[in-house]
């Protein structure tokens, strides 16, 4: 078997070396009860190539994708049209075997695209400077809090009701290592954002609160009064945006005078890819900018003036001391990041402006529709894609029943928020513009069915 490479002459030539008589030996630790006696339980023993592709394909076949059924799914990862040209130019060899530049310089290219990305995403966010990417929305989450606490020298962060609770969830795994005091919330099924409690929270410890706009409702808020409020005690705003195509259409975070900008890059030219990998998208001020995690790409001139790239800062564990790293960020997502850029070039400014446009007016007419089906409330009322029903009834069972009739209806909070009672009526919807009148049709018909 090739990917089984030694021989059993291999093997007791190495099982001599180290002196056990036997692979056995090798598990004596292992208490007797923790082995197994025998084959897996349930597992099929080995099978020839063809016959696991055959099976796995069988097996595919089960799946509903996202683009042989009505789709309205998103918190977090959405369904946007993706260029045929992107696919095919991150491709190409010079890009596909340099997507990490470990020796910067020599990759030309890719520091050139990767400074370009930052500027899109600069101006995407309304942030002075930008990183050349992260691992994902999530993450650079974190380490915009991280990055917080050592500007502010303070450990307490206070996270908006309307942040991801994945993200969240992160944030909570990493404090645990370093101290950080994370102030949390749960949603409530309304209109209205948490922002005037944000603003009552912050005190003398707080190193930042962190609020996502749009928030995993798909409410929209002016984020200027709680960045006076921050200011006013010398913490910091992150404001973290997982649908970047809604900065096309409504105020940045940096216009909003938010002093960290981080957000989930998907939506640009990235598949939904079974939830990975994606891009984290960080900006900032540039009064901050050496205290940014990853990496940062800069333009300077050689010595015959010509125009080059080089790594500009990259304080990161591969490159200092630890202990005066940023961050321990290993890669920087380059080739989603080379996707992302390729499709924001693609689109240009006008195009980006449209394409918002398209997503809201959908979103909107949507809305307007299922909030028509007997018993169903929308509790979202200022959004961009994305939306929240008040379903009359728990909202999972009608997500599976609607699933079962190839409609892929939502996001159920009951899913987000297991055990929280007071959302599990709810349902988030996302329409881009993936998603034709005859999908919200048929979901709509399909769901006075099942209310009914």
């Amino acid at each position: 078997m090739r990917y089984l490479p030694l021989t059993q002459s291999d093997r007791e030539a190495m099982l001599g070396v180290i002196g056990a008589a036997s692979i056995d030996d090798l598990f004596v630790d292992v208490p007797e009860a923790a082995r197994l006696d025998g084959p897996i339980h349930d597992l099929p023993m080995h099978a020839s190539e063809m016959a696991v592709e055959r099976h796995m394909s069988a097996l595919a076949r089960k799946n509903l994708t996202a683009g042989e059924a009505p789709f309205f799914l998103g918190c977090g990862a959405y369904r946007h049209h993706v260029p045929a040209s992107v696919d095919h130019l991150i491709q190409r060899g010079e890009f596909l075997t340099a997507y990490t530049p470990y020796q910067p310089e020599i990759a030309q290219g890719t520091l050139q695209m990767l400074f370009e990305f930052q500027t899109q995403v600069a101006r995407l966010l309304g942030t002075d400077v930008a990183n050349a990417s992260m691992y994902d929305g999530s993450t650079a989450c974190w380490e915009a809090i991280g990055m917080a606490r050592r500007i502010t020298k303070r450990g307490k962060a206070i996270l908006s009701s309307g942040l991801h609770p994945h993200y969240v969830s992160v944030a909570k795994t990493m404090a645990k290592f370093t101290g950080d005091v994370l102030e949390t919330a749960t949603p409530t099924l309304s209109a209205d954002t948490d922002l005037e409690t944000l603003i009552a929270a912050i005190d003398k410890d707080t190193s930042c609160v962190v609020v996502q706009y749009p928030d995993i409702l798909g409410r929209i808020a002016d984020l200027t009064p709680l960045a006076d409020a921050c200011h006013a005690n010398k913490a910091l705003l992150i404001a973290v945006v997982t649908e970047p195509v809604a900065l096309g259409a409504i105020k940045s975070p940096g216009e909003m005078d938010a002093d960290i900008v981080v957000g989930e890059g998907q939506s640009l030219g990235v598949g939904l890819q079974f939830g990975g990998p994606y891009v984290g998208l960080f900006g900032c001020k540039e009064k901050y900018v050496r205290q940014m995690p990853g990496r940062l790409c800069g333009e300077t001139l050689d010595a015959d003036g010509r125009r080059g790239f080089v790594l500009t800062l990259s304080t990161r564990e591969q490159h200092i001391r630890r202990e005066k790293a940023t961050s321990n960020i290993c890669t920087n997502s380059g080739l989603c990041a080379l996707a992302f850029s390729i499709h924001m070039t693609l689109l240009g400014e006008k195009g980006l402006r449209t394409l918002a446009e398209i997503n809201h007016h959908g979103a909107a007419s949507a809305a307007a529709r299922l909030a028509q089906v007997p018993g169903v409330e929308l509790v979202t009322t200022t959004f961009f894609n994305e939306f929240t029903l008040k379903l009359p009834q728990e909202a999972r069972p009608v997500v599976r029943a609607l699933a079962e009739r190839g409609i892929l209806a939502g996001v159920s909070l009951g899913r987000l928020y297991p055990g929280e009672a007071s959302l599990a009526n709810g349902l988030v919807v996302a329409v881009t513009e993936t998603t034709s009148a005859e999908d919200v049709e048929t979901l709509a018909a399909a769901l006075e069915e099942i209310l009914a």
